[in-house]
């Protein structure tokens, strides 16, 4: 699917407020709600829109502990990183996971309640896993940027 300026715009709006209704984003575009309605059900259909969410205010949740870890593995054979990822995948406190380039093979993000919880995960969860060899950590003590959409370009 080639995308045009007006997809490109609907991606846009669809990003800063996926509540709003399909009669708004029509008027912004300068289109019928069927049409707006029509294109986002394509951009759905060819997987360029995957998901919905709500942003949670994290302070609010105790989650506003951020430690980013950096993980090397034992091994690199396929099924030690399959194994890894699919732990991974299953603790909650690991909000994002990169398998990386570089000395370390997987960078964590990790979002806990304070340095007493992020103890506890590492020695509980982490640290636990049988593929994990090492891992260093920092701390966040700002966030000072963190977009959670893509410009469209």
């Amino acid at each position: 699917m080639k995308l045009d300026t007006t997809d490109y715009k609907l991606i846009e709006l669809l990003q800063q407020n996926c509540k709003q209704t399909t009669k708004e984003m029509a008027d912004q575009l300068d289109l019928s709600t069927t049409a707006v309605y029509e294109r986002i059900k394509k951009l759905e259909k060819q997987n360029i829109i995957t998901d919905y969410i709500a942003i949670v205010n994290k302070d609010k949740i105790n989650r506003s502990f951020m430690a980013i870890s950096h993980i090397k593995i034992k091994s690199h054979s396929k099924d030690a990183i399959l194994r890894f990822e699919k732990k991974v995948n299953q603790i909650p406190e690991v909000l994002e996971c990169f398998h990386v380039s570089g000395e370390y093979d997987y960078i964590l993000k990790i979002g806990v309640q304070d340095m007493e919880a992020y103890r506890e995960f590492m020695l509980s969860k982490l640290t636990t896993m049988e593929e994990v060899q090492s891992t260093h950590s920092m701390f966040v003590i700002k966030e000072v940027k963190n977009l959670r959409t893509y410009q469209v370009l």
